[in-house]
């Protein structure tokens, strides 16, 4: 087994992932900056890997193992404080227009993943290899700003509790943040099932039992 630069940061980032998780759920807003920040070190990080790996020709088995299981990790993750924090019985921490985060849209978002894991999976035993499409890279891209807005958003919003913020100019930020969460969102879910009808249709073969 070799431990090239690449790999230990991927698995920096799995290591990372309870962190993430946990941090919002401590009261005041800076163990959710802080969480906020250690998100974008991960989701940095999840470019940096693959570069790395191509750039010094350190390409491995164990590398392609991690770094979709880190991918995973992070946003199942992830996924926990927001669905719980939405909900929260006192502070208003739900994303406008959607209120809390849908059962049904964090059974997609995770759904998604193991399916096409498990697509990946069957389709490599046939000998066909499914990379990364332009339409799940996107995915992935939005993904994550809703991941990272959202943690910002309840950081903002502990914040703006606390110190009793009520000019103009924080009323506004109060609405476009609130606005932008729900945007990217709806981008994620839309991205969400478009990546999975073009992976499923590009490799509709792998499903009649062809290559």
């Amino acid at each position: 087994m070799r431990w090239t630069l690449p790999n230990i940061l991927t698995l920096a980032r799995i290591c990372l992932t309870p962190v993430i998780a946990l941090l919002p759920f401590i009261e005041g807003y800076w163990p959710k900056v802080i969480a906020f920040l250690i998100f974008l070190a991960a989701a940095a990080s999840d470019l940096v890997d693959g570069y790395l790996a191509r750039r010094r020709n350190e390409v491995s088995e164990l590398g392609q193992l991690l770094d979709p299981v880190a991918d995973k990790l992070l946003l199942f993750a992830t996924l926990i404080p927001i669905f719980w924090l939405t909900r929260h019985p006192t502070i208003l921490y739900g994303i406008p227009w959607w209120g809390s985060l849908p059962v049904w849209v964090a059974l997609l978002l995770v759904g998604r993943e193991l399916l096409i894991t498990a697509f990946r999976f069957l389709a490599k035993r046939r000998g066909v290899v499914i990379p990364a499409a332009g339409a799940g890279k996107l995915k992935a891209v939005v993904q994550n700003v809703f991941i990272g807005a959202t943690i910002a958003w309840f950081a903002w919003r502990d914040a703006w509790l606390r110190h009793g913020w009520t000019g103009r100019l924080e009323e506004a930020w109060n609405k476009f943040h609130g606005w932008f969460v729900a945007v990217t969102l709806a981008g994620a879910i839309f991205l969400t099932v478009y990546s999975l009808i073009v992976y499923l249709y590009r490799y509709r073969a792998v499903l009649k039992g062809g290559g």
